[in-house]
Parts: structure tokens; C-alpha cells; sequence
């Protein structure tokens, strides 16, 4: 099982790094905002009136790589798959248009629902494909209204996004005080909620 660099042991239970969300084979890495989540969270969830939709992500490993170039604009972003279902893009369309709010759970899912918002004029609809859109402060996001995630590295694309759906000053305090209050960071660590 493909583990990130910052796991040196083998897991003994290998499905500790795996997500409720798990559904066919193909990832590179688990998507750990979804670590976070278990069967009986997933159903209070639902039962507070949440609708909870599934996309198929293939994480690669190039979700690890720092950004290791002065000007981010020559970074260029790793690609991974995406699927979304006809029934789940139609579940997030009734959301938004009901004056919902749209919440991915980590960066693969956030770079995935704002790739198909792109390619179809802010509209979420069925679509499968690759997504290496890089998000950074100054993008306007179309489809996604707040994010569940881990804390990330420092130079790192995913900070950039976090601090893009956000405010890269909020987002720097929020980091002081996980460090402060010693939460953890990674795929086991701590989560944050995050919203435009």
C-alpha cells in the first residue's frame, strides 16, 4: 500500500488508512480529509438533513509534492481521476439551487468539483476525467462553498488552496494556533472546517 513519505512504519491494520468513502481500486493514496469520517459520523450527518453525494477519486502521488519553484504560476500540478455520477451531480445542482452550500471533504474533491464547474459554465454535471487544476489565492471558486480538510505542510499546493477558498491571513492564524495548541498535521492529524 502506497503510504505518504512522512509514514516510515507499516501499518499492521491496513485498513487504518483507508476511508469509509472507499468504494473501487486505483488510488495512489488514500484522500485523508476522509479519514476523519466513519459510518455512525456519516449518518448523524445525514440525519441533521446534510446530503452526503460520492465522488470516485484516484489520488496520486504527486498529492506529496512541494511546490519547489519561486513563481507558482510555473508550478505545474500533478494530475489525478476523477468520476462524478449523474446522481450525484444532480444532487449538488438541487443543493445550490435550493440555496445550499456545497462542502468537499479535501483538496482531490474541492480540485474536482471545480474542474467540472469549469468545463461546464458553473454547472455541476456527470462527467469523468483528470483533473491538475491548481487553486491558489485569487481564484474564484464556482461550485464549492467550504472545504473539511487536514492540516497541510508549509509550500504546499494544498495550503495555496485553503488560503484561496479563505483568506490567506485567517488561514496563517488558524495554523498558529494548531501549532500552539500542538494539533496534529497530516493524514491523521487534526481536521479544520474552512468557508469562503
Amino acid at each position: 500500500m502506497p503510504l505518504p513519505p512522512y509514514i516510515k512504519e507499516q501499518l499492521a491494520d491496513q485498513d487504518r488508512y483507508q476511508t469509509v468513502f472507499a468504494r473501487e481500486n486505483g488510488s495512489a493514496a488514500a484522500p485523508t480529509a476522509g479519514l476523519h469520517f466513519t459510518q455512525d459520523l456519516l449518518e448523524q450527518v445525514r440525519q441533521k438533513g446534510v446530503k452526503v453525494v460520492f465522488l470516485t477519486l484516484h489520488v496520486g502521488l504527486g498529492t506529496f509534492r512541494p511546490v519547489d519553484v519561486e513563481d507558482t504560476a510555473n508550478h505545474k500540478m500533478h494530475s489525478e481521476f476523477y468520476r462524478l455520477t449523474a446522481d450525484a451531480a444532480e444532487v449538488l445542482t438541487d443543493v445550490k439551487a435550493s440555496g445550499g452550500k456545497i462542502v468537499a471533504v479535501g483538496t482531490t474533491s474541492i480540485r474536482t468539483l471545480e474542474t467540472i464547474a469549469t468545463k461546464f459554465d458553473g454547472k455541476l454535471r456527470e462527467d469523468s476525467g483528470w483533473t491538475d487544476i491548481f487553486i491558489s489565492p485569487g481564484y474564484e471558486f464556482k461550485a464549492v462553498d467550504a472545504l473539511i480538510t487536514n492540516f497541510h505542510l508549509p509550500k504546499s499546493t494544498l495550503i495555496m488552496l485553503v488560503s484561496a477558498l479563505s483568506d490567506r491571513a485567517k488561514i496563517m492564524t488558524a495554523y498558529e494556533h494548531a501549532v500552539a495548541q500542538e494539533y496534529r498535521f497530516f493524514s491523521f492529524g487534526d481536521a479544520m472546517f474552512i468557508y469562503a
